[in-house]
């Protein structure tokens, strides 16, 4: 059987300066992989290029046996992956619950006429949507959010995915807030079986959720495995901390 995810000799330059070089990375489906790096390693490059915000110089990107390379994004969402961003826009004066909806945007099928003239297909897609985003926010709950769901935006959209890309996503939070996230990361795999690939600069939390740990510097794989064979390989401690770091060890 396939990976769900897979990207062979994946290849992205920008002016000379490659971001993504010959990159090959497959994610079988039900794992949680973690993707570090130091800072310009091209872990967000990666994303962009599985998303299709990006178009790759080379190599080949598969999901679910779909060729993503030349698919455009909205394409890519409808495959069924998702992710989230590094900078979260809400729309402020929309509710919690109706920033959650917008998720379901790509999935929709009424029409402008339909929305203009509130006709009953419409009603009822609107309604089916809500008691998605409802869903959706329930399984996050208010201890993380601290929001209700008629309040203005807070949090997280839905779109029924497969794959879940989470950029870096516990930026941001105290200590309390990213232990509940790095729960909820785990039970959305044990839960809803979403697989999940993760850019995590806290090591905490790669080493909390992770089945499997891929390294990158300068936009190519330096090293992959379980959490204990990554963190202590003398290319990611090189890469994270130079090489004195190695050679005192």
């Amino acid at each position: 059987m396939s990976p769900l995810l897979e990207i062979n000799g994946l290849t992205k330059s920008f002016g000379g300066l490659a971001a993504i070089s010959k990159l090959d990375i497959a994610v079988e489906t039900g794992e949680i992989v973690s993707v570090i790096g130091p800072n310009g390693a091209g872990k967000t490059t990666l994303f962009n290029l599985i998303t299709g915000l990006y178009e790759p110089d080379g190599g080949q990107a598969a999901f679910d046996g779909h060729n993503l390379v030349r698919l455009k994004p909205n394409q890519i969402t409808k495959l069924g992956i998702a992710r989230t961003f590094q900078t979260v826009h809400l729309f402020p004066n929309m509710t919690v619950l109706e920033n959650a909806m917008v998720g379901q945007h790509t999935r929709s099928r009424s029409g402008l006429l339909g929305a203009v003239l509130a006709l009953p297909g419409t009603r009822a897609e609107e309604e089916r949507i809500r008691e998605k985003a409802r869903d959706a926010l329930s399984f996050f709950g208010t201890r993380l959010t601290g929001y209700r769901h008629d309040q203005p935006a807070g949090v997280l959209s839905y779109a029924e995915p497969k794959l879940l890309l989470l950029d870096e996503p516990t930026a941001g939070m105290n200590p309390r807030e990213t232990q509940e996230l790095t729960e909820l990361i785990g039970r959305l795999r044990d839960e809803r079986a979403f697989t999940i690939v993760v850019i995590e600069h806290d090591m905490r939390v790669v080493k909390g959720v992770s089945d499997r740990v891929v390294a990158l510097d300068y936009g190519a794989k330096i090293a992959e495995g379980t959490y204990e064979e990554v963190a202590h390989n003398d290319h990611v401690i090189e890469a994270y901390l130079g090489r004195k770091a190695v050679e005192s060890a």
